[in-house]
């Protein structure tokens, strides 16, 4: 791409709108093969998702949606914008809800499908500096410190005849988080390039992953009509503003902290001086004078 990068819209927003349209599921088939380094991934079906608004003016922090692909894996892909104190167990919840709903009750564990959660964090999850983290289930020798390896046999077809395969099994969740603010905007990998139109909200210049072209193309604002521009142009002050109430609250419940610490400091002050008073057998009511204390909290001393 020798063009100068054209300003792309949020991801955000593209997952909120534009790439729930069949049309466009080649967008995050491009990000998911470079992600999980597969470039055979389609995806299949959209099957739904969580926290979605239509109304511009409700909460904008987080936005996902949930896809099937050619491999029948449930993927998750998520963006949040704003910290949440117990995110993890969320994923965890979410994966969790996810598999008990696609298995069904009274049917064979043998149905579980494998899920795969993505989350694309604007906000600092945790103690590390890498931007790109990995999580999954493994069983590891206590004795020997090498996997547990489980095969799963599989019937299969090749040339006309049918065969039998074993293939590693793995059916836990899987976890990627993505810190797009510790992104450093050097390509190392293939999902770099997809990191890196995320922050920055555009194509980087000689990005060749799969379908990224596609997304240059499909998520430019200026290839959206002007109802699109407006109600995109609306849910970026709504987000700001969000955020900003959020921070307004955090400094005023900080502030509040501060005041309550000092409250309970000049209290504490008040008890160790009623303390020394009694040692030194002064009256009652000069050391209630003195501290503020009432009668009964002084002979309580």
């Amino acid at each position: 791409m020798a063009h100068s990068p054209k300003k792309l819209i949020r991801f955000d927003w593209a997952i909120k709108s534009l790439l729930r349209d069949k049309s466009n599921f080649d967008i995050l088939e491009g990000f998911l093969c470079a992600l999980l380094e597969d470039d055979s991934i389609e995806i299949i079906e959209l099957l739904g998702e969580e926290g979605q608004q239509e109304d511009e003016n409700e909460k904008f922090n987080r936005v996902d949606i949930l896809v099937k692909d050619n491999q029948e894996r449930r993927i998750i892909i998520e963006v949040q914008t704003t910290r949440e104190s117990d995110y993890l167990e969320r994923l965890l919840f979410g994966t969790s809800k996810n598999i008990i709903e696609n298995i069904g009750i009274g049917n064979a564990y043998s149905n579980i499908h494998k899920v795969i959660s993505v989350s694309i964090l604007f906000f600092n999850l945790g103690r590390g500096d890498d931007y790109l983290y990995h999580g999954t289930t493994s069983f590891i020798g206590m004795n020997d410190g090498k996997p547990l390896i489980i095969k799963r046999k599989e019937k299969k077809v090749l040339n006309g005849q049918p065969v039998i395969q074993f293939n590693d099994k793995n059916i836990f969740p899987e976890y990627y988080l993505i810190r797009v603010e510790k992104y450093q905007n050097i390509v190392k990998r293939k999902i770099d390039e997809w990191i890196y139109m995320i922050k920055n909200n555009e194509v980087k210049t000689g990005s060749t992953t799969k379908n990224i072209n596609k997304a240059e193309e499909k998520l430019n604002f200026l290839n959206m009509s002007e109802t699109e521009q407006k109600r995109y142009e609306r849910f970026l002050v709504n987000l700001h503003r969000e955020k900003d109430m959020l921070g307004t609250a955090k400094e005023e419940g900080l502030k509040e902290g501060e005041q309550k610490g000092i409250k309970k400091g000049e209290y504490q002050k008040a008890i160790n001086t009623a303390i020394q008073m009694k040692k030194d057998k002064m009256p009652v009511n000069l050391i209630i004078k003195y501290t503020g204390l009432t009668k009964e909290e002084i002979d309580k001393l």
